[in-house]
């Protein structure tokens, strides 16, 4: 039974949306403690890369339960597959760890390869633009009690597309860029490479941990989220990588020339 749910979601900052989904969490079991993470608007990028650091690596503890709602609905949320808001689904880690989350882009990509069950959820026919307040909690809550009976058929994570290799994925509050790159599939050729994000190339240098990053310098290090193999994060010391390539967004491309 989970005591503990972290809703990640693309509401947008401060938005009382997210109010309203706590609100109605605790209402259908007011046992329950949320805590909420901003993702950026249909960034379904940021949304699987927190679901991995949250569920695998942050750490994963008896009592958590993740429940995500990034649910783009376009055609083109995720390659070769149409979607119209996506298919709520129910997963359990390898870890143990419950998850719950719409099926749409990338958001179960980070966690494709850690999934050991991998269900749809039954939830009534409906038109509402929130879901995520009007049906979604009732079963979130349901499946944390320990209630499974609103599990439908199995899903093959073949039908999950593989994460993106080298895109940016999350830029913290202190400028840091947090890339899908990961450190084991890093092989430079030396101690600097020319890098280009959000149309903006410079030459920055590679070192092994912040420690070693000189003022005022750029680096790409391993990064603080990934695990035992840490995802490459561009790091500036004393400013902000950031605004050296000019703000860019989760789902960006990377090229390392």
């Amino acid at each position: 039974m989970a005591t503990f749910i972290h809703l990640i979601a693309d509401y947008g900052p401060s938005d009382p949306a997210f109010s309203e989904v706590v609100h109605r969490l605790t209402y259908e079991d007011p046992t329950i403690n949320v805590q909420t993470t901003e993702v950026p608007p249909f960034s379904t990028i940021a949304t699987g890369f927190w679901i991995e650091q949250l569920g695998l690596h942050n750490p994963a503890f008896d009592g958590l339960m993740i429940y995500s709602n990034t649910a783009p609905r376009t055609e083109d949320a995720a390659p070769g597959r149409a979607d119209e808001g996506g298919r709520p689904c129910y997963l359990e880690l390898e870890n143990g760890i419950p998850v719950v989350a719409v099926d749409a882009g990338y958001n179960l990509s980070f966690v494709r390869d850690a999934i050991r069950e991998f269900r749809e959820i039954d939830t009534p026919v409906s038109r509402s633009q929130f879901r995520s307040r009007d049906y979604f909690p009732k079963r979130v809550a349901e499946l944390a009690d320990g209630d499974m009976g609103s599990l439908g058929p199995e899903r093959t994570v073949q039908d999950i597309p593989p994460k993106p290799e080298s895109v940016v994925c999350h830029v913290d509050g202190y400028g840091n860029i947090k890339t899908s790159i990961e450190a084991s599939e890093f092989d430079p050729d030396g101690d600097t490479v020319q890098i280009t994000i959000n149309s903006e190339t410079m030459n920055i240098v590679v070192r092994d941990a912040v420690s070693t990053v000189e003022q005022g310098t750029v680096a790409l290090i391993p990064g603080s989220a990934g695990g035992n193999d840490p995802y490459m994060e561009v790091f500036m010391r004393g400013g902000s990588a950031a605004t050296a390539f000019d703000h860019p967004d989760p789902g960006d491309e990377i090229t390392i020339h």
